[in-house]
């Protein structure tokens, strides 16, 4: 069960994202027709937010990680159906353990959820491509990823959900 707080009105969400960068690429995930976005997911109960990444790697790409220095923390206001949703996200650099995913170009993962297999698709950007205007979801995290700062960044997206009063 994730560890997500709603109602009638709001919802709540907090999540942690991994992010991979081997030989100047980063390692995304690209949902169908949508932008690229940082591999993770909800943290669940009784979970670590280090936990949380382990897992969401191991099920989505069969691959283990180590979870390094914690770079950022967002927070991002998007509709989440007719309700307005809060989400804290904590970006995690991570590291392979082993190399028995594809260290280039596309290859494909997938998830079960709810005894459906939902299939996946990742890719190994360029960083150069990320300076181009490649849409990675919180595109307000893509500086931090270009030029990591020694500090923990705090940022806010741009994608502010309009409440109604």
């Amino acid at each position: 069960m994730d560890i997500l707080f709603k109602n009638d009105d709001f919802v709540f969400s907090y999540r942690v994202g991994g992010i991979l960068i081997r030989n100047g690429k980063i390692l995304l995930q690209r949902p169908k027709d949508d932008d690229y976005s940082i591999i993770g997911g909800h943290v669940a109960a009784m979970e670590t937010s280090i936990e949380t990444l382990k897992r969401e790697f191991e099920e989505e790409i069969h691959t283990k990680i180590e979870v390094d220095n914690l770079l950022a923390i967002g927070e991002i206001y998007f509709p989440w159906g007719k309700r307005p949703c809060h989400q804290i996200c904590l970006y995690y650099n991570v590291h392979l353990v082993n190399y028995d995913i594809p260290l280039d170009g596309v290859f494909h993962g997938y998830d079960g959820l709810d005894d459906k297999r939902i299939d996946l698709d990742f890719c190994w950007v360029p960083l150069e491509d990320l300076k181009n205007d490649v849409k990675v979801y919180p595109q307000e995290l893509v500086p931090y990823i270009l030029e990591p700062k020694k500090e923990i960044v705090h940022f806010v997206s741009k994608q502010i959900y309009k409440m109604r009063l």
